[in-house]
């Protein structure tokens, strides 16, 4: 544990418009509270009693990258050592008794019974890369909503329209119902879906062009940050800009062993009587575990190595589940030993 390096440590619960601090000493004692508004005001009061208070100390705040984004942007800009720790699905509670500051104070007393420290994921160009991410993840689930609804459209249409239209590749399909036309001579049923059928696939490709747009924009991104990542064997733009997004910044993840428990590719053992084996975990971030299956799927077809150690796994017995899960370790850490040798930008 860390606490005998401290003097105090802060523990804070954020919301969107409060957030409450907690003052617990290196013994776990709560020497005060104090609870302001979500606003630079606000941060400057939390900081000016933290200065009152002495050193050496740290912050102990609750979603750095949600409610408590802009404190720890106000923290880290005045100088102050600010550690992330995580939002309890169900806090622990005393008779019942819950409120933001019984939430501060665990907050700091987690902080010091942690034996290593989580820094909060970087700002900037992470944060940039993040945001364009998480809206273009958006815009094709809406897209995907849409096409499926033009099949379902399709496939309760009058028989004139079910049949020119059904059997239509995705592509075709929305090019073609984006481009028809209402007609006076048509059933009131044919008219409608015709016209329903043209603005769900106007959308679609609305969607489309937002996505592309969305991902030109990180390509520009990702070059600035990794430009040698993408030059790597199934890793696309997309793929980079979770790795980056997950990794967040050099000195964060404290090992590669720590950057394979984050992907969720660390093997957990799962041995039972004479059977000898390991899965991996179901749990940590599940989006950097899918782009790590990306490049693994990627390579499993057209790198020549991946082919050769999966005919060799093979013939050792193993299933196509267990070479992979391999794989995505061998993975995990082939990016982070890159990630941590890139250049620091700002």
């Amino acid at each position: 544990m860390l606490a005998h390096e401290l003097r105090i440590v802060i523990g804070v619960d954020t919301h969107k418009r409060t957030h409450t601090a907690a003052v617990v000493s290196s013994t776990g004692a709560v020497l005060e509270h104090l609870t302001v508004c979500a606003d630079p005001q606000g941060f400057k009061h939390l900081i000016a009693m933290a200065r009152r208070l002495g050193d050496p100390r740290v912050w102990a705040v609750e979603g750095t990258g949600t409610f408590g984004a802009g404190l720890t942007t106000a923290l880290l800009s005045a100088g102050e050592r600010v550690v992330e720790v995580d939002r309890p699905k169900r806090p622990p509670r005393r008779a019942g008794v819950k409120n933001d500051e019984i939430d501060a104070v665990r907050a700091a007393r987690q902080a010091l019974s942690e034996e290593a420290w989580a820094e909060p994921r970087a700002r900037g160009d992470r944060e940039a890369i993040r945001v364009l991410l998480v809206t273009r993840s958006q815009v094709v689930d809406f897209r995907a909503r849409t096409i499926a609804a033009i099949h379902a459209l399709v496939t309760t249409a009058p028989d004139n329209l079910r049949e020119r239209l059904r059997h239509l590749p995705v592509r075709s399909l929305v090019e073609t119902c984006a481009s028809m036309r209402g007609s006076a001579r048509q059933s009131a049923e044919e008219y409608a879906t015709t016209m329903a059928l043209r603005a769900a696939s106007r959308r679609a490709l609305t969607l489309a062009a937002e996505a592309q747009d969305l991902e030109s924009q990180l390509g520009a991104l990702v070059a600035k940050a990794a430009p040698t990542l993408v030059q790597r064997t199934g890793v696309g733009t997309v793929v980079a800009a979770q790795v980056l997004t997950s990794w967040s910044h050099k000195g964060r993840v404290r090992s590669e062993a720590a950057f394979a428990k984050l992907a969720g590719v660390a093997p957990i053992e799962a041995s039972s009587g004479q059977t000898v084996r390991h899965r991996l975990s179901r749990s940590d971030d599940r989006q950097l575990n899918r782009a790590l299956y990306t490049i693994v799927l990627v390579r499993m077809r057209l790198d020549g190595r991946t082919k050769a150690y999966v005919s060799r796994r093979t013939v050792e017995g193993k299933s196509t589940k267990e070479i992979m899960r391999c794989l995505k370790r061998y993975v995990a850490r082939q990016l982070f030993r890159e990630l941590e040798a890139m250049p620091t930008t700002t």
